[in-house]
């Protein structure tokens, strides 16, 4: 991940209230969370070995041996 060039916004006392970082970050920040978000949805799917997918792709002839 890039080094954030983040800056902040502080009200009269001086604490921080708020973070102003580059527009590309905060896309790169949106998806991160939105993939997080589809990863703990889907955290009790029940799974497949890498195994089982090889064999399933071969039965159904979209197995390439690069994958390997």
């Amino acid at each position: 991940m890039a080094e954030f060039q983040e800056q902040y916004v502080v009200d009269e006392e001086g604490r921080k209230t708020a973070v102003i970082i580059p527009f590309e970050e905060y896309e790169e920040l949106l998806e991160d969370i939105h993939d997080l978000a589809i990863i703990a949805e889907r955290r009790d799917e029940p799974t497949v070995t890498f195994a089982e997918l090889k064999k399933k792709l071969k039965k159904i002839g979209s197995y390439d041996i690069r994958w390997v």
